[in-house]
């Protein structure tokens, strides 16, 4: 077999380096937020030093976002691997919703992460030169989904596909952003897998039944 290039090596090991980075700063920043993660504690976590990460990410800042920007790379990447525009429309939404709330539930660290820049107003991620690229495709996605639905009346007239989306996510979201709250309230534990699998169902039928003409 052809031994690959010293350049090929380096190249690949680099980005090894910056993926081990990353999946630590991920836990860190989710974990800790912004304020309270050190760079310190990421590099004693990983295989490289702390100036390495700053020669990859700059910055503290420039780490975070980097982790942000990943975090929502990750499930846009499954997401175009679900085939939408290969299913029927009913079938494509249900596959959508419950992709969304699986993912969700088992990637918590991507809803403390966007609660986090949340909290800082967005002002990070704002300065991101690739976040729309990564989230729009969803939303195209959801618009071939629903104008075949709708061609086929199987889907009500005049929804907005951004709108669909944002109650598809805030569904989602809250079963994970208010487990730890919600379910000491009601003395109901949300994430355990049976009430998990129902709400799942409760979910997937709100979005159709609101989608459905």
């Amino acid at each position: 077999m052809p031994k690959a290039s010293p350049r090929a090596s380096r190249s690949n090991d680099a980005a090894a380096t910056r993926q081990d980075i990353l999946a630590v700063a991920t836990r860190e920043f989710a974990k800790k937020g912004l304020a309270g993660a050190r760079i310190d504690e990421i590099a004693a976590q990983t295989a490289t030093s702390k100036r390495m990460i700053y020669y990859y990410f700059q910055s503290k800042q420039g780490l975070y976002l980097a982790a942000i920007e990943e975090a929502y790379r990750g499930i846009r990447e499954i997401e175009s691997t679900l085939h939408l525009e290969d299913l029927p429309p009913v079938e494509a939404m249900r596959t959508l919703v419950g992709f969304t709330f699986d993912y969700e539930s088992q990637n918590q660290d991507f809803i403390r992460l966007v609660m986090n820049e949340n909290m800082h107003h967005g002002h990070y991620l704002r300065q991101s030169g690739i976040i729309n690229d990564l989230n729009w495709p969803v939303i195209d996605s959801i618009r071939g989904v629903y104008s075949r639905g709708c061609a086929e009346n199987l889907f009500r007239p005049g929804l907005d596909p951004i709108d669909i989306h944002a109650s598809i996510s805030a569904l989602c979201f809250f079963n994970v952003s208010n487990q730890y709250t919600f379910s000491l309230i009601f003395r109901r534990d949300i994430m355990s897998p049976g009430i998990a699998a129902k709400r799942r169902t409760t979910i997937i039928d709100t979005i159709l039944r609101y989608m459905q003409a």
